[in-house]
């Protein structure tokens, strides 16, 4: 299969890339298309045979449950059931945005390999130009996980996207580079709690001002499907192994003299402040304390190291508030829970 690349940020090519993005998903193929978050890669989410195709071009597990794009609130009804208020107090807050909503499912409704066979279904509105004038042409809900390998780093431009699923997709949409950097936050509305399943963009701070309280889900257990995607399976991870270490300049520096010593490569993902550590490779994450800056930057970062020859990747650890709680969900699962020591 060849993988072409189509702009629409050009005026001579915009409505052919569109025309041929609509027609690829309305013939069951799959596309990958911007959103503020990363790229993802979508199929019409009815047709269970087009579905088929996304887990196979990423290698993704079938319980894997899968999250719906769409591109009005009408759409909703056409696939869901029994909306909690505090929902639409969210959808209202937050939509279009980085935020998927845990909803239950209407029955008989959407392909059972997006959902897993749960009886609910993770929904949300891309704030992206791209992605909701590609959705409100379709008029159909897209199931989109991120348009990488299964286990890699995301996406954020669509050079990554080709990188990863040359030969396996048909089209690529080009709408430039992403601006969140890192997936939406996964907030599960039908518990007595609402309860974050994966840290994003949308802070449980800035949930916790419009709905109240909420908890935070610990990782699925092995034995269990997840009930959104990023909860089980190790993600995010480039070829060398990665390390957590303490945010210490000190404690970088001897890491780093310790790796060398038995005549091994490092990289570094850090912020500048660690720019001087003598690793073999830098690659920044902005300013210090600057936590946006550094969840745009994370995933590129994670792909540079495979551009290199380092034998293990170092990255010191953010503190777990606002978006630092998704740069560390996305870090501790990228080290698979290991720490340099």
């Amino acid at each position: 299969m060849k993988t072409q690349i189509v702009s629409v940020d050009n005026l001579s090519t915009k409505e052919h890339g569109y025309t041929q993005a609509v027609d690829l998903l309305n013939d069951g193929e799959t596309v990958a298309f911007p959103t503020e978050t990363v790229y993802g890669l979508g199929a019409d989410a009815t047709k269970e045979a087009a579905v088929r195709k996304i887990f196979e071009a990423k290698g993704r597990p079938q319980d894997n449950p899968l999250i719906v794009h769409i591109g009005d609130k009408k759409d909703l009804h056409s696939f869901t059931m029994n909306i909690p208020k505090l929902a639409m107090e969210c959808m209202d807050a937050f939509w279009p945005g980085a935020l998927t909503l845990i909803l239950p499912l209407k029955p008989d409704t959407l392909a059972e390999n997006v959902t897993a066979g749960l009886d609910t279904v993770g929904v949300r509105m891309p704030d992206h130009p791209v992605a909701l004038e590609l959705l409100r042409r379709l008029k159909k809900p897209v199931a989109a996980p991120s348009a990488n390998r299964s286990g890699k780093p995301s996406p954020t431009q669509a050079v990554h996207v080709l990188h990863d699923l040359k030969g396996k997709i048909p089209l690529i949409v080009d709408g430039g580079t992403t601006g969140i950097g890192l997936e939406s936050t996964v907030l599960d509305v039908t518990t007595d709690k609402p309860t974050i399943l994966r840290p994003g963009g949308v802070t449980k701070e800035m949930l916790e001002k419009v709905i109240g309280p909420v908890n935070e889900a610990k990782l699925t257990d092995k034995a269990e499907a997840p009930r959104a995607p990023g909860m089980k399976y190790a993600h995010y991870a480039p070829d060398a192994p990665v390390y957590l270490i303490e945010a210490s300049i000190i404690e970088v520096q001897k890491a780093v003299e310790s790796i060398h010593s038995d005549h091994k490569k490092v990289a570094l993902i850090a912020s500048d402040l660690y720019s001087e550590s003598n690793a073999d490779y830098f690659f920044t994450l902005g300013k210090e304390n600057q936590l946006r800056d550094a969840a745009h930057l994370l995933y590129e970062a994670l792909r540079k190291c495979d551009e290199s020859d380092a034998d293990l990747v170092l990255v010191p650890a953010f503190p777990k508030h606002g978006v630092g709680s998704a740069i560390m969900n996305r870090l501790e699962k990228a080290a698979k829970g290991n720490w340099y020591s």
